[in-house]
């Protein structure tokens, strides 16, 4: 901390050509090592280097791309118009950076959740410490790794560890605090912050829901709601939660998940178990809050069309279906983040938005329709992070897309030009560069005529 706040200000003075170049490396050291994070990820959690290019690798180059394109428009000082009280003024914002940042990242999507913040930290010309995920320990060791034949430690560096090297970091003055993961951890890490008055991002999550009404393409909107839900073995924080689909459709809906799940991993669990397109639970405390999930819709006398299986050995869940899901049972109320997914009948849209806003705000919302009376309506009378009309889960890759959340879905924005923004103070400048000063005639001793002019003021300006 003390060789990074000593080191900031220096970092700070650094151009837009240093900072591209600083980028630059960062796209092409990770996909020089491509098949260093698939063996990584392979031995976290089985995840498939197709998925791995997708979903880590991609989506951070293409953060970086997109930072390198647009950097000198971002960097360079916002004009403001001037009111005619300040005639003889120009005034703009300049985007510093805050300093000194920690990037706290999750085990789900453990290389894009890392670097893609990294991106906008130093494209804003920060210094970064970086603490990734103990539960993904390969990749938190190939993560440090990469960063140290990057960069200085004083500039950039990596801190591997359990969550006590996580409260140590927390303690620390940090100026600012980018942190994926759960509402009860953003919760500590907001209160750390807090002791410092440091700013933070916290991209926490929710349980996301999915309408898909009688108007939809039923094969179009079960194709990608299966392949957004079960893509990462369902971890993923903007995955569809639970489906509400209105009633008549309903049947055709599951009888189409259920054909789009077995073509993509099997028809059968041993076959999901065997195919190498299907991820497994990242660690053990985790597959038993799943399987303990589905354990008590079962009991509370859901039902259970496709999937269900499960191996505690292999921490794998297979990609399960549940219906006639009782809205109070814990599936309901508690973020899955696993291949588990509840579908509800719904039969007027004002039932599905009772059972939506009965929830906190989600990070996204889904919404499968043909009827844009039903699409607005949603939009209108619902809050969210982000929604996807008619797709699922690829806005979080648009680039000029801002992504975070809502209250316990999170605070604070991400990616792109946002991303940047996040990590840089907007510093306000206001520059006298001709005429006097207007507001002089106000200044004390105040007089019958001060109290007529600020009179006019109030009315004309």
């Amino acid at each position: 901390m003390a060789a990074q706040k000593d080191h900031a200000p220096t970092v700070r003075q650094t151009s837009a050509q240093e900072r591209k170049a600083k980028l630059q490396r960062l796209a092409d050291a990770l996909l020089d090592r491509r098949e260093t994070f698939y063996e990584a990820l392979q031995a976290d959690f089985r995840k498939a280097p197709v998925e791995v290019d997708l979903t880590e690798i991609k989506a951070v180059t293409k953060e970086a791309e997109h930072a390198i394109a647009q950097l000198d428009d971002w960097m360079a000082p916002d004009r403001v118009d001037s009111p005619l009280l300040f005639a003889g003024t120009r005034s703009e914002i300049q985007y510093e950076p805050k300093g000194v940042v920690l990037i706290m990242a999750p085990w789900n999507y453990p290389v894009n959740l890392t670097l893609g913040p990294l991106v906008g930290a130093l494209a804003a010309g920060n210094c970064a410490v970086l603490k990734p995920s103990e539960h993904a320990p390969h990749t938190a060791a190939a993560l440090q790794d990469l960063i140290a034949d990057l960069y200085e430690e004083r500039e950039v560096t990596v801190r591997t560890g359990d969550a006590d090297v996580a409260q140590a970091l927390t303690a620390q003055p940090f100026d600012h605090i980018y942190f994926t993961g759960s509402p009860a951890v953003g919760r500590l890490v907001m209160k750390a912050a807090a002791k410092h008055l440091a700013s933070v991002t916290l991209e926490l999550g929710g349980k996301s829901p999915t309408v898909v009404d009688a108007t939809a393409d039923l094969e179009q909107a079960a194709g990608r709601i299966a392949w957004a839900k079960f893509t990462n073995a369902g971890q993923t924080c903007i995955a569809p939660d639970y489906v509400l689909v209105e009633d008549r459709v309903h049947d055709g809906f599951v009888d189409q998940l259920q054909a789009h799940i077995h073509r993509f991993y099997g028809s059968t669990a041993a076959r999901q178990r065997a195919s190498d397109d299907y991820a497994r639970l990242a660690h053990q405390a985790h597959y038993e809050s799943v399987e303990a999930l589905l354990a008590d819709a079962v009991e509370a006398g859901a039902q259970v069309p496709i999937g269900g299986s499960h191996e505690a050995e292999a921490r794998f869940v297979a990609p399960t279906v549940l219906t006639d899901v009782p809205l109070d049972a814990d599936i309901m109320q508690n973020e899955i983040f696993g291949p588990l997914l509840p579908v509800c009948r719904y039969r007027s849209l004002d039932e599905a938005l009772q059972i939506i806003n009965n929830r906190p705000p989600p990070l996204s919302l889904y919404v499968f329709s043909e009827r844009e009376s039903t699409i607005d309506t949603l939009l209108a009378r619902t809050t969210a992070g982000s929604t996807c009309v008619n797709e699922a889960l690829i806005h979080f890759v648009h680039p000029n897309l801002p992504f975070g959340g809502k209250g316990e879905s999170g605070i604070g924005r991400g990616h792109g030009h946002r991303a940047f923004r996040e990590f840089s103070n907007e510093r306000s400048v206001l520059r006298r560069s001709y005429g006097s000063d207007l507001l002089q005639p106000l200044y004390p001793p105040y007089d019958r005529l001060t109290s007529r002019l600020a009179d006019w003021v109030l009315r004309f300006f």
